[in-house]
C-alpha cells in the first residue's frame, strides 16, 4: 500500500484542519493513516500524507464532483495541488 503526499494551498488553515470532509471523502476509498501538516512560514500551504490501497481509484475519485465539493468546502485551491506517490 503506497503512501501518498499531497500539498496545496487553502483559504483558511484552521478551517481546513478542523474539517471532517477530508477523512469522510478519503475514508470511502479505504485510505488510512491520514496526517496533516502546515508550513510554519506560510500557514496557507498545507500537506497531508495517507496510505492508499487503490491508487487508480483515488486518482479517478479526485476528478469527480464529490472531490470538487469537498475541496470547495475545505477552501482548497485545486490549481495548487501537487501529489507524490511513494516509489
Amino acid at each position: 500500500m503506497p503512501t501518498v503526499v499531497i500539498h496545496h494551498s487553502v483559504n483558511d488553515t484552521q478551517h481546513w484542519l478542523a474539517s471532517s470532509k477530508r477523512e469522510n471523502f478519503f475514508g470511502t476509498l479505504g485510505v488510512t493513516s491520514i496526517r496533516t501538516f502546515t508550513n510554519p512560514q506560510d500557514p496557507t500551504q498545507v500537506a497531508l500524507t495517507m496510505d492508499v490501497p487503490n491508487l487508480d481509484a483515488l486518482m479517478a475519485s479526485l476528478q469527480g464532483p464529490e472531490a470538487a465539493a469537498a475541496m470547495k468546502h475545505d477552501g482548497v485551491h485545486p490549481d495548487s495541488i501537487v501529489m507524490y506517490v511513494e516509489s
